[in-house]
């Protein structure tokens, strides 16, 4: 009599090793701020959650496919997956695909492996602080800039007035110590692996084959081969990632959720250019 098994689906099987694979792709940050399709703690915990909870999971891969973002919110998600870990006592192994730059790199030293594409980007261990300064321009409108607030510093930095040069000195302060924090993370993780290379930490990034000279990665691969020859031609890697959620919403809420819509459609578009830059900072 044939075994019963052979005809059940393979995950139902019990026979073939187990690989849960979560997909982190997009800018990091507050979903509010750079909307949705963003990474964040909260849009990514009740899926890491469920991937560190799969029945005779082997190990927990990651698909990292991000620019960076908040340094908060990178870090939370980076804590996250180590809590998990260790709870499970499951290894975690990073897959970078086209990008895993600045914060996206924080989160792959979340794994204990970091396999790369001959040409994903990896690196920019820095911190950024962009803006514009709009002071000249509404001197020549003839507009007054009229600000009152209970703080000598409360303005700090405003895009409205002249740059000063102690609020420069404090932003880069500020930036100092958030690398400082960057560096320590990267280091306790990455260890002996990383090249004696005084360009590591300078905000540079590199290509598969140099990240890996340089330690950021361990090897050249991409998920499916590198799973199939660590456990086998017969792991079952299961794809985890957050759900979008929109077509229920359209089904509950109608044509309500549609005038809402149009209300943030400016700031969607903002969000978009944000997005567009952190990938386009890095040549994508």
């Amino acid at each position: 009599m044939a075994n019963y098994k052979s005809w059940l689906p393979r995950r139902l099987r019990g026979d073939a090793p187990v690989v849960p694979l979560v997909r982190l792709s997009g800018a990091i940050g507050m979903p509010a701020a750079l909307g949705r399709g963003s990474l964040s703690l909260s849009s990514i915990e009740g899926t890491l959650k469920k991937a560190f909870s799969v029945s005779g999971a082997k190990a927990v891969a990651l698909a990292i496919n991000s620019p960076g973002g908040s340094p908060v919110q990178s870090h939370l998600i980076f804590r996250r997956i180590r809590q998990l870990a260790a709870e499970k006592k499951l290894p975690v192994i990073a897959y970078v695909e086209d990008i895993a730059a600045s914060g996206g790199y924080m989160l792959a030293c979340a794994a204990d492996e970091i396999v790369a594409d001959r040409s994903s980007i990896l690196g920019s261990i820095g911190v950024v602080s962009a803006s514009f300064g709009f002071d000249k321009a509404i001197s020549r409108l003839g507009i007054d800039r009229r600000v009152y607030t209970a703080g000598r510093r409360k303005v700090t930095l405003d895009p409205f007035q002249p740059e000063n040069g102690d609020d420069i000195e404090h932003i880069k302060t500020l930036q100092r110590d958030i690398h400082a924090f960057f560096i320590e993370l990267v280091k306790e993780r990455r260890g002996a692996r990383l090249a004696d290379d005084e360009e590591l930490f300078s905000g540079l990034f590199w290509a598969g084959d140099r990240s890996v000279t340089l330690g950021l990665a361990d090897r050249i691969g991409v998920a499916h081969d590198d799973l199939v020859a660590r456990f086998g031609d017969k792991v079952d890697i299961r794809l985890f990632e957050p759900g979008r959620g929109g077509f229920l919403r359209r089904r509950l809420f109608g044509s309500a959720a549609d005038e809402a819509a149009t209300l943030v459609d400016f700031d969607k578009a903002l969000a978009a250019i944000e997005r567009r830059s952190l990938f386009s900072r890095y040549g994508l």
